[in-house]
């Protein structure tokens, strides 16, 4: 679970880059309008998954769930 806890925080650190990477190339004109909205709100969309899949694993380690090992 620590693990997962970690890569979604790196995973929530890469959107805020890109979220300033976005800003930027529509500030240089490198993006349309259009096309810095479209893909702002999708960045904005896995942000919240991210964040709620961050509040589930904080959940699950306080209660102290740790799921079982497949045995395949």
């Amino acid at each position: 679970m620590e693990k997962m806890g970690r890569f979604v925080q790196i995973a929530m650190v890469s959107g805020s880059e890109l979220s300033y990477r976005l800003l930027l190339s529509r500030d240089l004109q490198l993006l349309t309008p259009a096309q810095y909205v479209n893909l702002n709100q999708r960045l904005e969309r896995v942000m919240k998954m991210l964040s709620v899949l961050s509040s589930k694993i904080r959940s699950a380690a306080v209660v102290g769930f740790e799921p079982k090992a497949n045995s395949q």
